[in-house]
């Protein structure tokens, strides 16, 4: 816990200034209580901004090929991060991220995947969904807008937690759920470029 706060301390002096970041909609992110953040994915360093931009301790799967490497691996764990093999069911990690949520923690979600390269939104697949119905979790889209790159600031948008009762209600498909969680995210996305 108190390596997640340092680095989260150490990270945020470096980004702000280098990426003038600038968050909107904090307030929307419940205080406590499971909730999950669902953002778009365009760069590698987009875990950290999502971490440092909230005041959440936010728990995120990566690619298990990271936690190869035993240094990197262990401190990643320390970090809140968990491994999820990419390409196949993998229950471990679909158990501990219900865990997370079933012990009122956040879970970081970039439902895409992947990085996109274009900086276009891809359709989400089907995991966000399956948290959201799976758990009484606060749905809460976010965009990152802007380029790690450019002069602009990178604007981190924090959307309204997304309506989730009726599709629970009526039993949506986790695709679904999904599909609707992605078209928040993009809303953001349109309303700030």
């Amino acid at each position: 816990m108190a390596l997640y706060h340092f680095a989260r301390s150490v990270c945020a002096a470096l980004f702000y200034p280098r990426y003038r970041i600038k968050v909107e909609g904090k307030e929307n992110i419940p205080s406590e209580g499971p909730v999950i953040i669902c953002s778009n994915h365009i760069s590698n360093m987009d875990p950290v901004v999502v971490g440092i931009t909230n005041n959440r301790d936010i728990y995120f799967m990566a690619k298990e090929e990271l936690f190869k490497n035993k240094f990197l691996g262990g401190l990643l764990k320390r970090v809140h991060a968990f491994p999820i093999k990419r390409g196949m069911k993998d229950r471990q990690a679909l158990r501990k991220a219900m865990d997370v949520l079933n012990d009122n923690q956040a879970l970081g979600v970039f439902p895409e995947g992947t990085r996109s390269k274009t900086g276009e939104l891809s359709r989400g697949l089907a995991g966000a969904g399956f948290f959201a119905l799976r758990s009484e979790a606060t749905v809460i889209p976010c965009a990152i807008v802007g380029s790690y790159k450019s002069k602009q600031p990178l604007r981190v948008v924090y959307g309204k937690p997304v309506p989730m009762a009726d599709l629970r209600e009526r039993k949506a498909s986790s695709q679904e759920v999904t599909d609707v969680i992605m078209e928040e995210i993009q809303h953001l996305l349109d309303k700030k470029q």
